[in-house]
């Protein structure tokens, strides 16, 4: 099991089909796990994909309509009788906090949880600072409050195998090493970058029911998974304007122009039982690494 891959819960706009649950995306990275838009059914989805409600650490929703939150009741219902005692971050657009408070208390149980509620203004924000990541939020262009989610992980460090072992560093000083870029050896010291050469930070990007605009591309830029909705196919684009949503072509644009370098394609229309056109119109965009998402699929994160 891969430590950074994006489990997919669902993948259906809208209404769910017999082929497709509503949304739900669940991000394991490292020691988080982030779940993105828990629509309804996405606690059963968890247990198909063996997500379990400590697994959870985060809590992203973009937006308040129902395909993208009608879970959440279940999933924090889940985690209070699971005796999750962690706090859990929850962020939201603030104009929807009513909408969270009543879905947190639609119905009666033993709530135990402990959750830190992050209520992302209109301007969008910065929900955490690393280490281990950077989370930020901007606002996109749908027809009620939408936000779309961006982690950054720090540039860091590739050791050298071979360097270190010339130097005869091993053990817990690799540790202090890496710890405080330098270490005394034979009355000289050995700097960090000696025996490493620099790694680039992995970036996740997260866009939901949005039209194209500038925060969609900033948000995708140089992003190793981008889950983009794609919502409509490209001859359908009278429907995408007409619904404030993205065609598939439209989310091939933003990865092709972002720099993203691979592309998962989701939040389908109940109209396409087939996303062979969907996966046509995004790829005439973007000749990069293309996955059309199918509930319970598990998309690696590409490595570095």
């Amino acid at each position: 099991m891969s430590n950074r891959e994006l489990v997919v819960l669902g993948t259906a706009s809208q209404a769910p089909t017999r082929a497709r649950n509503h949304n739900g995306y669940f991000l394991r990275w490292d020691d988080e796990g982030l779940l993105f838009d828990p629509g309804e059914g996405t606690q059963r989805q968890m247990l198909f994909a063996g997500v379990t409600a400590h697994h959870i650490t985060r809590i992203c929703v973009t937006h308040f309509h129902g395909d993208h939150c009608l879970g959440l009741p279940g999933v924090l219902q889940r985690m209070a009788l699971d005796q999750v005692t962690s706090t859990v971050e929850v962020a939201y657009p603030a104009s929807g906090a009513d909408f969270f408070h009543r879905l947190r208390n639609v119905s009666l149980f033993h709530d135990t949880l402990i959750l830190r509620e992050q209520r992302v203004p209109e301007t969008g924000g910065v929900l955490a600072d690393g280490p281990p990541f950077r989370l930020e939020a901007l606002p996109l262009s749908h027809r009620v409050p939408t936000i779309g989610y961006r982690l950054t992980e720090p540039d860091g460090h590739r050791l050298l195998p071979a360097e270190l072992a010339a130097r005869g560093i091993a053990g817990p000083d690799i540790g202090r090493l890496q710890r405080d870029g330098r270490l005394a050896r034979d009355g000289g010291w050995t700097a960090l970058s000696e025996v490493s050469v620099p790694r680039r930070g992995q970036k996740f990007a997260f866009i939901m029911d949005t039209r194209l605009c500038d925060a969609a591309f900033e948000l995708a830029a140089d992003a190793d998974l981008l889950v983009c909705e794609s919502t409509f196919a490209d001859a359908d684009a009278d429907l995408a304007e007409s619904y404030a949503h993205l065609t598939a072509g439209q989310a091939g644009r933003i990865a092709a122009e972002a720099g993203a370098r691979r592309l998962v394609l989701t939040h389908f229309s109940q109209r396409y039982a087939d996303t062979t056109q969907l996966r046509r119109d995004a790829s005439a965009a973007y000749d990069g690494d293309i996955v059309v998402a199918a509930d319970l699929d598990r998309v690696p994160v590409p490595p570095r």
